[in-house]
């Protein structure tokens, strides 16, 4: 009987301090930039919202983070597969690599694409000679949201391609399907889940990437500048409930998404 008090003791105890640690880094926080975004009152808000360079920097945050998006399901299921099916020098490290965005500061990475592609790079010059510029417009942008949500598709894919039975592949071949066709009709349905939850998650961080971004961007108001640098603006300018209203659009996106991409994955468990 004792044991069991303990016991249950033991299981509230652990389940409080749970919950307690969610409410406290995820809950409140949240709640405060919705709090926070209606400060100033609905009209502020609308205002806030209705911003040409407020609604333009999050339309062009969705344009680029959706091109990023899709650069990195189409690169991040590629990459999965040669590294699920294929077994060649190096491929435990470029395993790891794989996950270097998520270790590495998002700064440094910005910084990185600054010295490797800037005006003053060898890619830098050749770009300029052909008439086009990198850094500081949006292609930067996009090879810096590309950077940052790199492992995503790549990670989810990855096991759903080592799940797959062999014997669906060898039955299709079989049958006299051809390689593109047995990738079409048997492969690729098993692991679009794992494409769409990956592209989700892609898609959810780039909306909110700024370090590797405001290094890369020029953050010139219409052209350059995306959402996450526009808050921080509104931050420095003392306008937190301005700040706070773009950011209300960015968590309902996110919260959105991550609602589609549990859907997603319980439909693709239950197939």
């Amino acid at each position: 009987m004792t044991a069991l008090i303990r016991h249950k003791g033991w299981m509230w105890g652990f389940r409080s301090t749970i919950l307690l640690y969610f409410a406290v880094l995820i809950v409140l926080p949240v709640l405060g930039v919705y709090v926070q975004s209606l400060s100033a009152g609905w009209g502020h808000f609308a205002a806030s919202l209705l911003d040409p360079i407020a609604w333009k920097a999050v339309f062009l945050t969705l344009k680029l983070g959706m091109i990023s998006t899709l650069i990195n399901i189409l690169i991040g299921t590629m990459i999965a597969w040669v590294l699920t099916r294929y077994r060649f020098p190096g491929r435990t490290l470029l395993n790891s690599l794989v996950d270097l965005p998520f270790a590495l500061p998002t700064a440094v990475g910005g910084l990185m694409i600054l010295l490797l592609l800037g005006p003053g790079s060898l890619i830098g010059q050749a770009a300029e000679a052909l008439g086009f510029e990198i850094v500081f417009h949006q292609p930067a942008i996009v090879i810096a949201m590309v950077f940052v949500t790199f492992p995503f598709v790549i990670r989810t894919v990855q096991p759903l391609l080592e799940e797959i039975d062999a014997s669906q592949e060898e039955a299709a071949y079989t049958m006299g399907a051809s390689k593109a066709r047995t990738f079409l009709r048997v492969i690729l349905p098993s692991m679009s889940s794992g494409i769409i939850s990956g592209g989700m998650l892609a898609f959810s961080r780039a909306l909110a990437e700024f370090g590797a971004v405001v290094l890369v961007a020029g953050n010139i108001p219409g052209r350059t500048l995306v959402a996450s640098v526009f808050i921080y603006g509104e931050v420095e300018s003392d306008n937190p409930a301005g700040a706070a209203a773009v950011s209300v659009v960015l968590l309902t996106l996110s919260f959105a998404i991550l609602w589609i991409m549990n859907r997603v994955q319980q439909r693709g468990r239950r197939g």
